[in-house]
């Protein structure tokens, strides 16, 4: 912890699917108390699908806590124990229905510092190989495929939105050069 910060207790308000949230009693440096809002989440990986042509696929899916569709990357909850990279390549073939043997690991990106410990490593695949999707059963996703210029507009324009989706198409056209 940080030098004059020190936590007192933390108490569970609620356990999620997907998180947990807590109240940290924390003592700050210049011996008040606060209590802060802490979101515990077990991280995620996500994927920039590079296809043959140069496209990058994303996926528009329905996001309830913004009431629309979103335009993103493939990404998705780690499993216990599971490493990132093959989270990125499970969620690839989950959500696109294309498959990879390999990737590479592009970025890292903490989504929510003020409040959230969420970590999300991106990775890029461009040896895809059509298959077929394989969707939760809340899911319901569209392929789409994009030029790095079209989505960086898109991003710019401000229709793209998701950090992990700018953070991941940004990296891409930085390291790559498109």
């Amino acid at each position: 912890m940080a030098e004059g910060f020190k936590r007192i207790k933390r108490e569970l308000v609620a356990k999620g699917r997907i998180l947990d949230y807590y109240h940290d009693t924390m003592q700050i440096p210049n011996g008040n108390i606060a209590v802060w809002d802490f979101i515990q989440h077990n991280g995620a990986a996500a994927i920039v699908p590079v296809r043959e042509d140069g496209k990058l696929l994303l996926v528009r899916q329905y996001r309830n806590a913004l009431e629309r569709d979103t335009l993103e990357i493939p990404a998705g909850g780690l499993h216990p124990g599971e490493p990132t990279k093959l989270a990125a390549l499970r969620e690839l073939e989950e959500e696109t229905g294309y498959r990879s043997e390999d990737a590479q690991f592009l970025i890292s990106i903490r989504t929510t510092v003020a409040f959230c410990n969420e970590k999300i490593d991106i990775y890029v695949a461009d040896d895809l190989q059509a298959g077929e999707q394989h969707l939760d059963e809340d899911e319901y996703i569209r392929v789409e495929a994009y030029t790095v210029e079209e989505l960086t507009d898109m991003i710019y324009r401000g229709v793209i939105q998701d950090g992990k989706t700018v953070s991941g198409v940004l990296a891409y056209a930085r390291k790559y050069g498109k």
